[in-house]
């Protein structure tokens, strides 16, 4: 890994890095999404029950009874989850983002769905939004910390 650059500007965010324990990985899922957000868990489950699992309401409780993972459940989305989600990311307590986003669909959530793509983008935190990427990325994340 090499070192971050150094950097004199004041505000800018330090860049978090990846935890040296189990990964810490959120795992969120609009409705339309859940069934993907299941095949893919399901997919990863070994990998997955190694790490630090952090989910929104129903997409935690799908993952447990579904895949048989331990996930530490947020509120649902529209009540708060995904900012849940951010806080934690904000201070470092997230290391990657798996957000399968439903762009079909209106949410009655979106600022809070925008704050939290944003938080990754700020924080520079992996943020995985489809399933082809979501693969992508739990698979490297498998070959490195696996």
């Amino acid at each position: 890994m090499t070192a971050p650059i150094a950097s004199t500007a004041s505000d800018e965010v330090p860049v978090t890095p990846v935890s040296t324990g189990p990964l810490r990985i959120a795992l969120i899922a609009h409705d339309g999404k859940k069934d993907e957000m299941v095949v893919l868990a399901n997919e990863f489950a070994s990998f997955l029950s190694g790490c630090e699992l952090v989910a929104t309401g129903t997409t935690g409780a799908r993952l447990n009874a579904e895949v048989g993972l331990t996930v530490e459940r947020m509120l649902s989305g529209p009540h708060g989850g995904d900012l849940q989600i951010g806080a934690r990311l904000a201070v470092g307590g997230v290391d990657a983002v798996v957000f399968l986003r439903d762009p079909m669909t209106p949410q009655p959530h979106e600022p809070d769905i925008n704050a939290l793509v944003r938080a990754c983008d700020v924080h520079d935190v992996a943020c995985a939004t489809n399933v082809a990427s979501a693969r992508l990325m739990l698979r490297s994340l498998q070959a490195l910390h696996g």
